[in-house]
């Protein structure tokens, strides 16, 4: 494979802003103004050089280095503020770096603020024309691709009616449209994802994954990291304007989101939030295997149990004590899945100060990823604890769940939310 994007020491600093003071007398505006030449000139002479480092000097991106070949699809990843779409910028060669060199091979096409460029007062049918000649299509490439580009946009009822009159997520899904038919050997996206409905997202996903089977390079950025998994092959992540890993995607997230858990801290540790009326507490969880081990990982298709330890508060017994799990996305927060004990029929009596409570969860249907756990503990209806931040995380690596040694995305580049097995036979 050749080497399509080769970035070598990249870096980009930017002089930060400072706000004149406000004046309290008329002598002191007027000294203010007599005196902003001097001032002006020595603010375009630090801006031309900016030769020394200062705390008003901000480096977007420092000392950047990699490289992408032809066919992959990288995600870049980072916080806020991280450096991913100055990168990107430069990449488009919308910026200039501050130092280090960018080298292109191919024709690049830039999906970074999809819409901007449509003249409210031409028709949708005109803005397709004029901006898909901005982003560089060539008028019978658009002839061509125009049934297709309306199609997808879901506005062929609007196409001739002007744009002023269309809502946000109708220009969007316009604009995408338009950029999401170019053919250029380099596509780069940067969080177009964040809008238009779900239905949208996923044509968008699935348009982009046609992209890169036939063999395009593409670099995407984006904060659903689930988005990510699904589209990319390879990953780079940011921190500060500094790469701090690059490999493959699942090993990139992985890395992203333990920098994330080490800033949450804790779940259970110290004062957190809860709710309820705190008779019994969950003082720590545990993800275990078969033997009773405590696991930081484990597969999808293995049998595991969750534990969870009570501390209950005074010395009375309580009975009919019921405890629960939930499963969430680390993404979105989405609900996964739900079982409290009583849902099996189970209920306890707490006669000790600490009991250990397990459940025991057969054959893992979670494909690869990581997902937080939260809690409740309930008596009779009420809510006796609800650490609401959760309990712990549970992160899953890719296994044998159907026992035939098959990958649950081996035919699809999305990811289910859990998985199944079926007994198939020919009738």
């Amino acid at each position: 494979m050749r080497k399509v994007i080769d970035v070598n020491g990249l870096g980009k600093k930017y002089r930060l802003g400072q706000q004149d003071r406000k004046h309290e007398t008329f002598a002191a505006s007027l000294w203010h103004g007599l005196t902003a030449p001097i001032r002006n000139f020595k603010r375009i002479r630090n801006l031309s050089s900016l030769e020394r480092e200062s705390d008003s000097v901000f480096w977007a991106l420092k000392d950047v280095s990699f490289n992408v070949e032809q066919g992959q699809v990288l995600g870049i990843i980072g916080h806020n503020g991280a450096g991913k779409s100055t990168l990107l910028k430069i990449l488009s060669q919308i910026t200039e770096p501050s130092e280090g060199e960018v080298i292109l091979k191919g024709r690049v096409a830039s999906l970074l603020e999809v819409g901007t460029g449509f003249h409210p007062e031409l028709s949708g049918r005109d803005n397709v024309y004029m901006n898909g000649t901005i982003l560089g299509m060539t008028k019978k490439e658009i002839d061509r691709k125009f049934d297709e580009i309306v199609d997808f946009s879901g506005v062929e009822k609007h196409i001739d009616t002007p744009v002023k009159f269309y809502s946000s997520g109708m220009k969007v899904r316009l604009g995408f449209a338009v950029a999401a038919h170019l053919e250029p050997e380099i596509l780069i996206v940067d969080e177009v994802l964040a809008v238009g409905d779900l239905g949208f997202q996923r044509k968008c996903l699935s348009k982009m994954g046609e992209v890169a089977e036939d063999g395009r390079t593409i670099l995407f950025v984006s904060h659903n990291i689930a988005a990510v998994q699904a589209l990319c092959t390879h990953g780079l992540m940011l921190h500060n304007g500094q790469v701090v890993y690059q490999g493959l995607v699942s090993e990139t997230t992985r890395h992203y989101l333990a920098e994330f858990e080490s800033e949450t801290g804790d779940f259970l540790s110290g004062i957190i939030p809860r709710q309820g009326l705190g008779k019994v507490r969950i003082t720590s969880f545990e993800v275990e295997n078969v033997n009773g081990e405590s696991l930081v990982s484990t597969n999808s298709g293995a049998d595991i149990f969750f534990a969870f330890q009570l501390t209950k508060d005074g010395n009375d017994a309580m009975d009919e004590v019921d405890i629960g799990f939930s499963i969430h996305s680390t993404e979105d927060d989405g609900l996964l899945t739900i079982l409290y004990s009583s849902y099996m029929g189970r209920v306890f009596n707490l006669t000790d100060p600490i009991t250990t409570i397990q459940c025991e969860i057969k054959s893992l249907p979670l494909p690869e990823g990581k997902y937080l756990v939260k809690a409740q503990v309930m008596q009779r209806g009420d809510v006796l604890d609800f650490p609401t931040k959760g309990v712990g995380y549970l992160e899953v690596i890719d296994g044998d769940f159907y026992g035939t040694g098959m990958k649950s995305t081996r035919l699809t580049r999305s990811k289910p939310d859990f998985l199944i097995t079926g007994n198939w036979k020919q009738l």
